[in-house]
């Protein structure tokens, strides 16, 4: 039967409220065939469907939760059925008041329900101003989601101020409806990010943006701090490829992070050389007076006054920004104190230090390609069936700054000659002969050729920034063949076939068994180890776009190349000396070929970008774990802004230390020593505080991911095996994991005595009713073993609260209302530390669920607890 055909057998007018009883039946039946067909047939008998949806909408609640609901079907049936029968849908007066009552509706709408509501009743065309007006209402009314939200959907941003309609959301931790919000205006991109890089200028009270705001709900305005709206900005920045000079204030913060690294490498850790850090220095630096009067204070730290003069000359520092003492010896500098550096070795032999890995070839053997005519002799070597090619690249440091690393010099070296061609001037020539798809043809065909084996470390990371490069060659990780990423045969080689760490190898062995050497990591660790001394990393952070490159520049990157065929033939020699299996060449040739599927590695530079954006851990992570450890025996120190983290391993038994927000990072190495815990960090702090404890004693997390993933990632690394007993064997907000056991008819009558005690106070104390301790952004549970044989008569009378020993206040006023009722509980747990009262509850279960992944079995007894 159509659906016409039911209008012209059925009286018109029928009560949609009827309709909505019938429906709610065939609903509760489950019986969704008939459901959909009895409202086709309904709207088919209504006078007026749109005015009969809201009737039923507004008689209701079912359609106001999350999910599929009856509400919902309603709603997308009638949509359907209006297309169907384009007569429907109505205009002037009577189409207005029904927009107007669906307005009413909407900021209690599920997302669902918005798009097809905003649909149907043609919101689109309703007075402008109506609509405006109608969202200022949400907002002063504190539905601050809502009124975005409703912005979005209604496009009415262009109308409305971005700084007001995005401060209470990102007070809330909605930057991602802040993003979505500007995501279609250019203009209001560019008003959000310039707002926010106003908030972070150093004379700025970000306490004036907070204070109209304090009483909302989830308030959260540890979000607003200067590191996580630069990090905000940071995204915002790339996600809208906005210029970044919009934004003065943090870049000029993140320059002046990257200022203090170089500073940490040239003076403390001396691992970078006075050229490569000049190089730096300068273009950090270059003009901005702001930046040269922090490089000036800088140098006086780290040197005399005439060092600091010399340095201030070399980056061109303004005479008047410089202090008396620095500028007097200015004036002493004569022309020859120019080059009191270090003499440049002119000749390869002389360049070469007897402690790091040497090139075997002739300097004259190492070329720098720049024109077609030479790369074209290259190719014709290169692409040789049965050729083996060592393959590396070269970019400069971004140090965090927006983008990703563009590829600035290619290697290829061969058995008697190593190629360095010059990327970007070699696609600039190409394009300039409209021929820029040649060079991409070229490496393709390279990557794609099964018969050539391409020797990397870490290839994925390379292959990433190579994309980033040219655009062409975004897939040639796909189509690779024939490659060996030595990466992965680094972590076999960490292990020796009893499962127990190689001795050169080892992290355990300290800096001063290394002598003052820097330890050894990544590529230059596994040159040591396979063919008896490391690289030379001095140049690794040097600025490769820069031209012409210096002579140690040049031989570093050959080195960087060449070493993969020293380190390749001799494993294939002797795999078994090493700990590997005697079909080396097949397993490595044969399997990887294919296509290697090493961890995407973003950036291989050694040093991580200052937002913590391209580091994801250590690349020489070993593939084995290494013994196991109970959460008892693993103690760590969280870095500001990991405290999610830290909070997840306190909920699984770990003893966690966290640094407040305001806390300088240095801070974390100073308890890492003083307890003996591990650190835990993400981003730039990383290089600097793993060379300021033992080797291992340093992690860095993976920024991007979630804090319970992060939590999954340390505890595996780690090899923490936990177990039931172990989860909520801490408490959160303290760490303390001494609990008190109280019964519940006892704790009945704290919470009934600290009731009277708070409403005497409140009489003559406006806010002293509420005297609970709060857990800022934790809602979880919290578990403890209670200590045997302690119980709670021992308690005494405090405000209102009741008192442990020590003075500690028992939180019995945030436990509530119902829980005390509930006849299962029978004691409950309050922590000796800090007074949080626990009971159990579900969250333990989840807990389970969600760390199942390493979780061991035990006989511990089942303890489940909630937060009060």
């Amino acid at each position: 039967m159509s659906q016409d055909s039911y209008s012209s057998d059925q009286p018109m007018g029928q009560d949609p409220l009827e309709l909505l009883q019938t429906l709610q039946l065939l609903w509760t039946k489950q019986e969704l065939g008939k459901l959909k067909e009895e409202i086709r047939r309904g709207f088919a008998r209504l006078e007026d469907p749109l005015a009969a949806l809201l009737a039923m909408l507004e008689s209701s609640s079912d359609w106001k939760g999350k999910g599929h609901s009856l509400g919902y079907c309603i709603t997308t049936e009638l949509q359907l059925w209006i297309k169907a029968h384009p007569a429907v849908p109505q205009s002037g007066t009577k189409l207005k008041k029904l927009q107007a009552r669906v307005l009413g509706m909407l900021s209690q709408c599920p997302a669902n329900l918005l798009d097809p509501l905003i649909s149907i009743y043609q919101l689109h065309t309703a007075d402008r101003n109506y609509l405006l007006e109608h969202v200022s209402h949400l907002y002063l009314q504190g539905n601050y989601k809502e009124a975005a939200v409703l912005s979005i959907k209604l496009k009415l941003q262009p109308d409305q101020d971005v700084e007001k309609m995005c401060t209470p959301l990102l007070l809330q931790d909605k930057a991602n409806l802040v993003e979505e919000y500007v995501a279609e205006y250019p203009e209001l991109q560019r008003k959000l990010l310039q707002t926010l890089d106003t908030w972070c200028e150093p004379s700025f009270n970000i306490r004036d943006i907070i204070r109209p705001y304090q009483g909302l709900s989830k308030c959260k305005p540890e979000r607003l701090n200067r590191r996580v709206l630069s990090k905000l900005i940071f995204r915002l920045l790339e996600r809208f490829n906005v210029d970044s000079a919009l934004c003065p204030n943090v870049i000029n913060q993140r320059h002046l992070r990257t200022l203090n690294y170089l500073f940490y490498k040239r003076f403390v850790e001396k691992t970078m050389t006075e050229d490569n850090w000049a190089d730096h220095i300068q273009s950090t630096v270059g003009e901005n007076r702001w930046l040269q009067a922090h490089l000036v204070q800088s140098l006086l730290r780290h040197c005399d006054a005439r060092g600091a003069a010399r340095w201030a000359r070399h980056c061109r520092v303004p005479p008047d920004m410089l202090p008396q003492a620095v500028a007097e010896e200015l004036q002493k500098l004569h022309i020859q104190d120019r080059v009191e550096e270090v003499t440049k070795a002119d000749n390869y032999e002389a360049s070469k230090k007897k402690d790091y890995y040497q090139l075997p070839i002739p300097r004259e053997n190492i070329h720098f390609l720049q024109t077609w005519e030479e790369t074209l002799r290259c190719w014709e070597k290169v692409l040789q069936a049965g050729q083996v090619v060592g393959v590396d690249m070269e970019w400069k440091p971004s140090f965090g700054m927006v983008g990703k690393p563009r590829v600035a010099l290619l290697q290829l070296a061969l058995k008697d000659e190593v190629f360095l061609l010059d990327l970007p001037r070699l696609l600039e020539q190409a394009e300039a002969e409209g021929e820029k798809e040649k060079l991409p043809h070229f490496i393709q065909m390279l990557y794609s050729d099964a018969a050539i084996t391409k020797l990397g470390y870490g290839m994925s990371g390379d292959l990433s920034s190579l994309a980033a490069t040219c655009s062409a060659l975004k897939d040639t990780e796909k189509q690779m063949q024939g490659v060996v990423d030595l990466l992965a045969v680094d972590k076999q080689l960490q292990w020796g076939k009893d499962g127990q760490k190689v001795d050169g190898l080892s992290p355990e062995r300290s800096h001063e068994e290394r002598g003052v050497r820097q330890p050894e990591r990544g590529l230059s660790l596994l040159v040591q180890h396979v063919l008896g001394k490391p690289l030379d990393k001095t140049e690794q952070l040097s600025n490769w776009e820069k031209r012409p490159l210096r002579e140690e520049q040049i031989l570093y990157a050959a080195s960087d190349a060449y070493c993969l065929l020293e380190i390749y033939e001799r494993l294939c020699k002797d795999p078994e000396s090493f700990g590997l299996g005697s079909d080396l060449t097949e397993s490595l040739v044969g399997k990887q070929s294919k296509k290697p599927r090493a961890k995407k590695q973003l950036n291989k530079q050694e040093a991580p970008s200052p937002s913590g954006q391209e580091f994801q851990g250590s690349r020489t992570e070993p593939s084995r774990p290494p013994a196991p450890l109970s959460p008892q025996e693993f103690s760590v120190v969280c870095d500001n802004m990991l405290q999610g983290l830290g909070r997840y391993l306190r909920c699984l038994g770990v003893d966690v230390r966290l640094l407040d927000n305001e806390d300088d990072h240095r801070k974390a190495a100073e308890i890492a020593r003083q307890e003996g815990r591990v650190i835990l960090t993400s981003g730039l702090p990383y290089q600097t505080l793993r060379s300021q404890v033992g080797e291992g004693r340093c992690f860095s997390v993976n920024c991007s991911q979630k804090a319970k993933d992060q939590a999954l990632q340390v505890l595996k690394h780690f090899n923490v095996q936990v177990s039931l007993g172990d989860i909520f064997s801490r408490c959160q907000v303290c760490n303390c994991n001494k609990y008190l056991k109280v019964p519940r008819e006892r704790m009945k009558q704290l919470v009934e005595s600290s009731r009277q005690v708070s409403g005497e106070h409140s009489a003559g104390c406006p806010g002293s009713g509420s005297c609970g301790a709060t857990v800022p952004g934790c809602d979880t549970a919290q578990a403890g073993c209670a200590p045997h044989g302690e119980q709670a008569e021992g308690t005494e009378q405090c405000g209102a609260a009741t008192g442990l020993a020590g003075d500690t206040a028992l939180q019995v006023t945030a436990i509530p209302p119902g829980v005390l009722d509930r006849a299962e509980l029978t004691d409950f747990y309050c922590c000796t530390c800090c007074g949080k009262v626990f009971w159990e509850g579900s969250h333990f279960g989840r807990v389970v669920s969600q760390f199942q992944d390493v979780l061991v079995a035990s006989g511990d007894t089942q303890s489940i607890y909630e937060l009060s």
